[in-house]
């Protein structure tokens, strides 16, 4: 008997611990439980699951969204604790743990996420109860059942069921079984969801006030008359056919005064309002500078546009000299990181606004941002007359700036009073993303060095093969002198250099080039042609470029290879080894880079080497997108 009393006890807490399972669009303010205990599926670190706050979240935000954001679950899912908390004046967005939270200037309802344990004293429900009869049970054909778990002292209050009478409107299954409780003197009456200024609620979906001590008493329906104009809709995801992550560098220069400091402010504000600022559209921050640059506010800080024109508004002016130079330097090194909201899949756009002329050279440090795969407009207001040009430090300054010198890239304004003329034209532009010619990619940003075997095994009509592999990997970049560059050298015992990475700035000629290339025949040394590479092509990469080294070999090296290879990898050349016919698998995995499953590729014949190029390609790719962008 005791055996059996022991049987049913433990169903009997199995029972109570049976933990409810959600899906990752299931919003908090959906469920009326104030404390529970759920589990989370895989995948609701999607984008399209949106979340609002941090740490402390709006109820209009997706459950397991949160918990992602909030560092409780990995994309994986899991069990989480949720609480209710009293609604906040204001959430503020950010990026964590793969997923943006949006802004939200108020909400009448929270919740905090933690790990999935129960606290001792505590019962949670087996089952949740939801604000209207379709509960993402019931979509599935089953019956959302109130909890029936016994109450225990100092427990939270037990959620109250809801019920949907017949012919009724979505809207009005929001009203509970309980009465609705008059008014405080003071109260006001929200709508159920936020919506811009001036418009009425279109769904009222979520309790109106969090009260844990009235258990949602004020969950009832609110009519139509009697709906705040001041609730606030969810932030905009922004326009998506505008995904740029943008860089405003505003002169704040002593030079400028205060009332077309003012205008430069208004343009940003017109710009932001334009663009449609949100996670899946543009990000906007802003740099001033004077005598030295300083950052406003970064791309991750506002998520949508009305945040990023209060911040504008904000903004005082620094004064000093207009060094627009020492801005874009500041820019390229430290504006666009991941740290501060760079997405990496989003083109990098840098429009300089400048008075007059800048007081510091711009030319050296916007080539460093162009071969960093920033796009630079140039935006210059009432620019130097002819008299005035005699004290530009720096002529055709725009030109040495932009990223191309066929005006799309730069806008002259007459004077400030028609700056605002610029907002369309400018938008239109850094939302062409298919024109953006300076965005770094992983076929616009590397020095690529080929090292081909000339060895008498290899053969006269062999070689021609080669050369086929060569031009046809070659074929697949973005070729010119602030692109992808492309050398070549040949190896016997001896080595030569073909061609170096400034020879050629064109693709034509760069294929032309590797046409040109005569077989010499020798023998195999393999470890001096790296060396040689190192020291003959490498040594004159530049410093932003991804250094690619293509090995193509037939046969085992007469010489070592393995302290060579070793040096490549540490001077950071990332190495792939391409063998035929004879060549040793054993020495390719070697001298390719880590993992040599990913860098190292071994044909039978030299006819099947065409099958290796759209494999060496893809990793190229792989690997360039896996990595920060700058």
């Amino acid at each position: 008997m005791g055996i059996v009393v022991l049987t049913m006890k433990a169903s009997v807490i199995e029972m109570f611990l049976a933990v409810p399972q959600i899906s990752c669009d299931v919003r908090a303010g959906k469920i009326t439980n104030v404390e529970f205990i759920v589990k989370c599926p895989p995948g609701c670190q999607d984008p399209r699951y949106h979340v609002y706050g941090t740490d402390v979240y709006a109820s209009y935000s997706s459950v397991c969204g949160a918990a992602v954001h909030s560092g409780v679950l990995d994309n994986s899912g899991g069990k989480i604790l949720v609480r209710k908390v009293a609604g906040q004046s204001g959430y503020k967005g950010s990026y964590s743990n793969g997923v943006w939270s949006l802004s939200l200037p108020r909400w009448r309802e929270s919740f905090v996420v933690s790990e999935g344990k129960p606290q001792k004293g505590v019962t949670y429900p087996s089952s949740l109860t939801y604000s209207s009869s379709k509960s993402p049970a019931a979509k599935a054909g089953e019956t959302a059942k109130a909890d029936q778990s016994p109450s225990v002292p100092g427990t939270a209050a037990q959620p109250v069921s809801v019920t949907q009478v017949p012919g009724t409107t979505a809207i009005e299954a929001t009203h509970t079984t309980l009465p609705k409780p008059f008014p405080s003197a003071g109260s006001t009456t929200s709508s159920l969801q936020p919506q811009p200024v001036g418009q009425r609620s279109k769904d009222l979906g979520e309790p109106t006030l969090w009260k844990p001590e009235s258990v949602l008493l004020d969950a009832g329906f609110v009519p139509k008359e009697e709906l705040s104009t001041q609730s606030l809709e969810p932030a905009s995801q922004g326009d998506p056919s505008c995904k740029v992550d943008l860089s405003f560098l505003i002169d704040g220069s002593s030079s400028i005064g205060k009332r077309r400091f003012q205008i430069q402010k208004q343009f940003l504000t017109d710009v932001a309002q334009t663009l449609d600022v949100g996670p899946a559209g543009p990000l906007m921050g802003v740099v001033q500078y004077g005598d030295n640059p300083a950052t406003q506010f970064n791309l991750k800080t506002h998520m949508n546009s009305q945040d990023v024109k209060a911040a504008i508004e904000k903004i005082s002016q620094r004064g000093g000299l207009s060094n627009a130079g020492r801005a874009i330097s500041f820019v390229t090194k430290n504006f666009f990181s991941k740290f501060n909201g760079n997405r990496g899949g989003a083109p990098n756009v840098a429009v300089v606004m400048v008075d007059g002329w800048p007081t510091d050279k711009v030319e050296e440090a916007s080539r460093f941002a162009r071969e960093s795969g920033i796009n630079i407009f140039f935006i210059t207001i009432e620019g130097a007359s002819e008299n005035e040009k005699q004290y530009v430090l720096e002529p055709n300054f725009a030109n040495k700036a932009v990223c191309r010198t066929n005006g799309f890239y730069s806008l002259t304004v007459q004077n400030w009073f028609s700056l605002h003329k610029t907002v369309q034209p400018l938008v239109k532009r850094v939302c062409d993303t298919d024109r953006l010619a300076c965005s770094k990619t992983c076929l616009n940003s590397a020095d690529i060095g080929f090292v081909i075997d000339g060895s008498s095994s290899v053969g006269t009509s062999n070689f021609r093969t080669v050369l086929q592999f060569v031009a046809n990997i070659s074929r697949e970049f973005e070729i010119s002198d602030t692109d992808t560059r492309i050398g070549a050298i040949q190896y016997t015992y001896e080595q030569r250099l073909e061609f170096g990475f400034d020879e050629y700035s064109t693709k034509s000629d760069v294929l032309n080039a590797i046409k040109r290339v005569g077989y010499w025949s020798g023998g195999t040394s393999t470890g001096a042609a790296i060396n040689y590479a190192l020291e003959l092509l490498f040594k004159k990469s530049k410093p932003n470029k991804r250094k690619l080294m293509i090995l193509i070999t037939d046969g085992r090296s007469y010489d070592d290879i393995r302290i060579p290879a070793m040096l490549a990898h540490h001077k950071g050349v990332i190495t792939y080894a391409i063998g035929v016919a004879w060549a040793a698998q054993d020495e390719l995995d070697v001298i390719a880079t880590h993992p040599a499953r990913d860098h190292a590729f071994f044909v039978d014949e030299f006819d099947n080497l065409y099958k290796v190029v759209p494999k060496v390609i893809q990793n190229i790719c792989t690997e360039f997108n896996s990595q920060p962008r700058n």
